[in-house]
């Protein structure tokens, strides 16, 4: 009986007015539960999260938040192209998830070449780009046919501009260790030649010929025989455009690709076409990415 009453006393006196009723926040929650929730959010809301509390800062940093976003074959492409962590005093094993996820968003260059990219489109798969220069083209080196120009319209700062020729080809290929999934080819192409004039950017079009009598042929395989091809007029000058060629499906093995594009009529000259580059992207990103990069 005196226990009991002593209870009484002691919780009348936990739930008096001059301590005041226990409260908790989202701050009091364990860190592993915030982690957990955490890896159902996309990378931006994840940052947004981080700034609510001391301890939503630390789960976001976990790298079982940063593991969720990475490519399934994440540690693949760190053991193939080491660029990813060259400056890392160590090896790879010392890089945290969230620091793999930034390395692989930003742009990285390998194959030994400034010319061949690659970049997690955040959390919706692998991105290749191939400049013009890691391409086979007829003619490049002829400037009665061909120039190079220096642009920062090009990712990577030059495209190729096609002055006038009766034959076009232009052949590449590529080895690389896709996750697993399907992928849309581009070429990126722009009939006009672009400059910049009193911080104004203008587009030279008297050049451009001979690309609405016969359609410009798009082929690409695979090493494991896929194939896909695509034929278009090039009718719309002054913007870059990027031309759809066709799908393909990785499962696990290297992927190697082969791609080119031919206009081999040669009934007449064409003329005024810049070439810039391939790009290679999740197909399920596809129209709303191209749609992106055509308008920047």
């Amino acid at each position: 009986m005196g226990a009991t009453i002593s209870g009484l006393v002691d919780h009348e006196k936990l739930t008096s007015s001059n301590i005041g009723p226990l409260e908790t926040g989202l701050g009091d929650l364990p860190e592993s539960c915030i982690a957990l929730v955490l890896t159902h959010l996309d990378p931006i809301e994840i940052c947004k999260f981080s700034r609510v509390s001391r301890t939503f800062h630390q789960a976001s940093l976990t790298d079982l938040v940063w593991e969720s976003k990475l490519p399934q074959n994440y540690q693949i492409l760190l053991k193939n192209y080491k660029n990813l962590w060259s400056n890392v005093s160590e090896d790879s094993g010392s890089l945290t998830k969230k620091e793999i996820f930034v390395r692989l968003c930003r742009p990285n260059h390998f194959g030994g070449s400034n010319y061949k990219a690659f970049w997690m489109e955040k959390n919706r798969g692998i991105c290749v780009c191939i400049s013009w220069k890691e391409m086979k083209i007829t003619g490049i080196e002829d400037r009665r046919y061909w120039t190079h120009v220096s642009s920062d319209e090009s990712r990577f700062n030059t495209f190729a501009f096609l002055k006038q020729i009766w034959w076009v080809e232009v052949e590449g290929n590529l080895e690389f260790e896709f996750p697993a999934g399907n992928y849309s080819v581009f070429f990126r192409l722009q009939l006009g030649k672009t400059s910049r004039r009193l911080g104004r950017r203008i587009c030279t079009v008297d050049q451009v010929h001979g690309w609405n009598i016969k359609p410009v042929q798009f082929q690409l395989s695979t090493s494991n025989g896929q194939q896909a091809s695509a034929q278009y007029y090039l009718n719309e000058a002054g913007k870059w455009i990027n031309y759809y060629v066709g799908d393909f499906v990785v499962d696990s093995m290297p992927t190697k690709l082969k791609f080119s594009m031919t206009q081999i009529d040669c009934t007449h000259t064409k003329g005024g076409l810049c070439l810039d580059s391939v790009l290679i992207i999740p197909a399920h990103i596809g129209p709303k990415y191209v749609n992106f990069l055509n308008c920047t």
